[in-house]
């Protein structure tokens, strides 16, 4: 029985992580600053993880098989938990995501990728693109090169010599869930195809890479049990473009999709990418995790949208 820490963990796909690792026999316990109470048979910890004092008070002398980080957004969060952990846990999950790939947020002078992109095509230690070079409107660019270089940095931090095996899954667009899904990027999709709104989009949109959220949970609990380390994409199979997502929803909906061709340079919904950052998943399927696939799980992530939006 595995003594496993959760640091977040209190929405979305982290609590069906935590009820997981709880069914499947292990002894949880979150971590987090008192935002949500864990589900029954887990334990609690109360903490700022910004806080290293105050963090390593909160955990005494406990140690952990397996910590996932969930909430590691920065590399002095990330500086923190090397140090408070080191010599507390046998293995450091910490989740991370494929925006670390998008060539709009990588340094100037970044080759391009071969899609779709494998692991090692990423060295998370380079230095950032100067913020000048951000493309897009100012706002929706500065805030994607700094939630990528956050977490690109924070994945730097663990592996330069790190004090514990370490892993960074790094987690393709995750849907499903209706309103659990915070960040309405499906929901978007829904409302306007519904109501016959334009879906704006790139002139020749590229694929991206998804994954179910209860995949997702699934591929970090089965991740907290391997011995392997280093970066691993999590997407499940498949790379649908902004358009074939457009019409799987309109099929739910029985409607038309519209779409609507910005300028170059202008936004577009969500999901609409003008540069090419698919994952290739092949290493995480060689280890032994068996994905699903894309065009299987998402219609039925659309008419659960859907319900919820009516």
């Amino acid at each position: 029985m595995k003594r496993i820490l959760v640091i977040g963990g209190s929405r979305y796909f982290g609590k069906s992580l935590i009820t997981r690792l709880r069914d499947a026999g292990s002894t949880v316990t979150v971590l987090n600053r008192g935002s949500s109470a864990p589900p029954p048979g887990v334990g609690r910890l109360l903490a700022d993880r910004d806080d290293e004092a105050g963090l390593r008070a909160a955990l005494d002398r406990r140690d952990f098989d397996v910590v996932v980080d969930q909430v590691c957004y920065t590399p002095l969060q990330a500086a923190v938990a090397r140090r408070v952990f080191a010599g507390r846990t046998g293995r450091y999950v910490m989740t991370s995501t494929m925006e670390v790939y998008d060539p709009a947020t990588l340094p100037a002078d970044w080759a391009p990728h071969t899609v779709p992109v494998a692991e090692e095509s990423l060295d998370p230690g380079r230095p950032p693109r100067p913020r000048g070079d951000d493309p897009g409107s100012p706002s929706r660019a500065g805030a994607a090169h700094a939630y990528a270089e956050g977490k690109r940095r924070a994945e730097a931090v663990f592996l330069r010599e790190p004090p514990f095996p370490y892993v960074s899954v790094r987690t393709a667009h995750v849907l499903g869930g209706g309103r659990a899904e915070f960040t309405g990027r499906l929901a978007h999709y829904v409302e306007r195809i519904g109501a016959g709104i334009p879906v704006d989009v790139h002139e020749a949109p590229y694929g991206t890479s998804f994954i179910h959220h209860l995949e997702m949970a699934d591929f970090l609990r089965w991740t907290a049990g391997q011995t392997f380390t280093g970066p691993v994409n999590a997407a499940s199979h498949g790379s649908p473009d902004v358009l074939e997502l457009c019409m799987t929803v309109a099929e739910q909906l029985g409607r038309r999709p519209r779409h609507r061709v910005v300028e170059a340079g202008a936004d577009a919904s969500p999901f609409s990418f003008d540069r090419a950052y698919a994952m290739d998943n092949g290493r995480a399927a060689a280890l032994g995790f068996t994905f699903g696939r894309v065009a299987d799980w998402l219609p039925g992530a659309v008419a659960e949208t859907a319900r919820a939006t009516a």
